[in-house]
C-alpha cells in the first residue's frame, strides 16, 4: 500500500524515534537510501544502495531505505514491490523497516512555515500564468531559467487576500556556497545562480527539495550518498539546512554509470533494471554485487570480492571522480565464477523453474535431484542462468530426442553403425560407471580404426541431442544405463529408429 500522510501524533513519535536513535545509539554514522517508486530499481540506484549499505556496515552505524513517493501521479505499488524485492535479492538489509516520505508531509509543511515565520522565506503570489511569462521572457533573451525573486521583498497587497501562494526560500544572493564532496572534492558555487526555490507549493504540498532535507535531517542521516545529477541539488538543499541551524551531513557524489559508447546508460544499452539481470540474463546477485562495487570503487587489483571483504574494505577515498562504463562481457565472466563456486542444491533450484519453462512442465522431485548431481557437470560451462539451464535440460527431454542441427549433421554417415556397436559394448558392461563406460567406448573406437572423437561426438548427439555437453562419460552416468541405451538405440540407424 502506498504510503499515507501520518496523524501528528503518530508522526511525532516516528520522529522522535529516529532523532534518539540518530543521537544516542549511533553517534557515528547514518546512510540512507531513498529511491523514487515511479519505474524498476536502476542499476545505478542499486549501486547507489549498495556504497551506502557498505558504508554503514563498515562504520557499524546505520542503512535506512526511505520510497520517496511524494510524485503520487508517477509512484505505483508495483514499482515500490520491485524496489524491495531487488533490494531483497542483493542482501541489502535496512535498519527498521521501509518508510514513506508521504508520510511525513505535515513535518515538512511545519518546516516550511517555521522558515517562513523567521524570515528566511516568504510568500509567492505569482501565478502559473505569470511565471510562464517570465520564463519566455527568459528564453527569448537568451538568460539563465530561474525565478526573478518578483515576490522576495515585496508585501502582500490587499488584491492577495485569500489568493494562493507558494512558500518560497529567501536563499543567499551575496558570496558563494562550497561543498567539500568526499568524492568531488572541493565545489563551489556562486550563491547568485541559486534561485529561490519553492518549498511548499500553493496546494500546500512540499516540494522533493524540502522533503528530502527534513527527512533527512530527522531521520538522523550523516553521509548522502547518491548519484552526481544530485550534486547541484545540494547547494539548494544546503540553504534550507543552514537557515534551519541543523548539522549539515557529509556529502559524496558518485559519477553516474555510462554504456559502452560514454553516453548515460540507459534502455538502449540494454538491461538497466535490477530485476532484468536476475530473471532474463540469469546473473546471480553476488556477481551483480560485486560487479557493481568495482564498478568506481577498488581495492588494489582485487576483482573477486566477498561481502565480508567489501564491508572491512570501502570507503569512499577509493570512489573514482569518472562515470564507470558498464561491460556487459565483464559481467558475464564474474557471474560465470560465482556459478562455479556456488553451491549445487542452490543453482538446481534457481534452474529448475527454467528448465521447466523450456520443457513446458515442472520438474519432479527426482528430476530436481538429478539435476543437482548434475550440477558439478553443468556449472563449468555455464556463464549464467539460462546456459546452466539450456545445458541441463537433455537430462530431461522425452525419446527420442529432438536433434540441433549440429547434432543431426553428427549422426550421418557411419555414425548409426559406430553407435550399433557402442550398443553392444555399453550392454555388456557389469558395473554403469565413468571408467567402465569410457574404457568400453575406447575400445570400440580401437577396433573400429577410427579416433575416438568420431565415436565420442555421434554418441553425444544420440545422449543430448546437440553436439556440446559435459563430459559424455558423466552423460552417461547421469543417464543411467537404461535410458542411455534407449536413447543410443533411437539413432542406430538413419531413420532415427531401431
Amino acid at each position: 500500500m502506498l504510503g499515507a500522510p501520518c496523524s501528528s501524533a503518530v508522526m511525532a513519535r516516528i520522529l522522535e524515534k529516529w532523532r534518539v536513535s540518530a543521537t544516542v545509539q549511533n553517534p557515528q554514522v547514518v546512510t540512507r537510501f531513498a529511491p523514487s517508486p515511479t519505474g524498476f530499481l536502476h542499476i545505478g540506484g542499486a549501486r547507489t544502495a549498495l556504497f551506502n549499505w557498505l558504508f554503514a556496515r563498515h562504520h557499524g552505524g546505520k542503512f535506512l531505505l526511505r520510497i520517496e513517493d511524494t510524485d503520487k501521479a508517477r509512484s505505483t505499488q508495483a514499482a515500490i514491490d520491485a524496489i524491495l524485492d531487488g533490494m531483497h535479492w542483493l542482501g541489502l538489509d535496512w535498519d527498521g523497516h521501509e518508510y514513506y516520505q508521504s508520510q511525513f508531509a505535515a513535518r515538512h509543511a511545519e518546516v516550511a512555515h517555521e522558515l517562513l515565520a523567521k524570515g528566511h522565506a516568504y510568500r509567492c503570489y505569482a501565478t502559473p500564468q505569470e511565471l510562464e511569462a517570465m520564463r519566455a521572457e527568459q528564453r527569448e533573451k537568451k538568460l539563465p531559467m530561474r525565478y526573478d525573486g518578483r515576490w522576495r521583498d515585496r508585501a502582500p497587497g490587499p488584491e492577495q487576500e485569500g489568493m494562493p501562494f507558494s512558500i518560497r526560500l529567501k536563499a543567499p544572493k551575496d558570496g558563494e556556497t562550497v561543498i567539500e564532496d568526499k568524492v568531488q572534492g572541493r565545489v563551489v558555487v556562486q550563491n547568485s545562480e541559486i534561485d529561490d526555490f519553492i518549498l511548499l507549493r500553493s496546494d500546500g504540498t512540499p516540494t522533493y527539495m524540502l522533503a528530502v532535507v527534513v527527512d533527512d535531517h530527522d531521520m538522523g542521516v550523516t553521509h548522502v550518498i547518491r548519484g552526481d545529477d544530485h550534486l547541484n541539488n545540494a547547494f539548494r538543499q544546503l540553504g534550507i539546512i543552514r537557515a534551519m541551524g541543523w548539522p549539515e551531513p557529509t556529502y559524496a557524489h558518485v559519477p553516474l554509470i555510462h554504456g559502452q559508447d560514454g553516453a548515460k546508460m540507459s534502455k538502449r544499452h540494454g538491461a538497466t533494471g535490477v530485476e532484468n539481470y536476475r530473471d532474463e540474463l540469469g546473473v546471480l546477485p553476488e556477481a551483480l554485487s560485486n560487479y557493481l562495487l568495482r564498478l568506481g570503487w577498488g581495492h588494489g587489483d582485487d576483482e573477486i570480492i566477498s561481502r565480508e571483504d567489501a564491508v572491512r574494505w570501502f570507503d569512499l577515498d577509493h570512489v573514482g571522480r569518472s562515470p564507470s562504463r558498464f561491460d556487459t562481457k565483464k559481467l558475464e565472466n564474474l557471474n560465470g565464477h560465482y556459478i562455479r563456486e556456488a553451491d549445487d542444491g542452490r543453482l538446481a533450484g534457481l534452474a529448475a523453474p527454467r528448465i521447466g519453462a523450456l520443457l513446458g512442465r515442472d520438474l519432479t522431485t527426482d528430476e530436481i535431484a538429478l539435476l543437482t548431481r548434475a550440477m558439478p557437470e553443468l556449472k563449468p560451462r555455464a556463464k549464467n542462468l539460462d546456459e546452466l539451464s539450456e545445458g541441463g535440460t537433455f537430462l530431461f527431454k522425452t525419446r527420442p530426442l529432438d536433434m540441433d542441427e549440429k547434432a543431426g549433421a553428427l549422426l550421418e554417415g557411419e555414425a548409426p553403425s559406430l553407435l550399433a556397436r557402442l550398443h553392444a559394448a555399453l550392454s555388456a558392461l557389469p558395473d554403469w560407471t565413468a571408467e567402465r563406460a569410457e574404457a568400453a567406448v575406447r575400445q570400440v573406437s580401437e577396433d573400429a580404426g577410427v579416433k575416438l572423437g568420431q565415436v565420442a561426438q555421434p554418441l553425444r548427439a544420440a545422449l543430448t541431442g546437440r553436439a556440446t555437453s559435459p563430459g559424455i562419460f558423466d552423460v552417461l552416468v547421469l543417464l543411467g544405463r537404461e535410458e542411455s541405451l534407449a536413447r543410443i538405440a533411437d539413432r542406430m540407424t538413419n531413420q532415427g529408429a531401431l
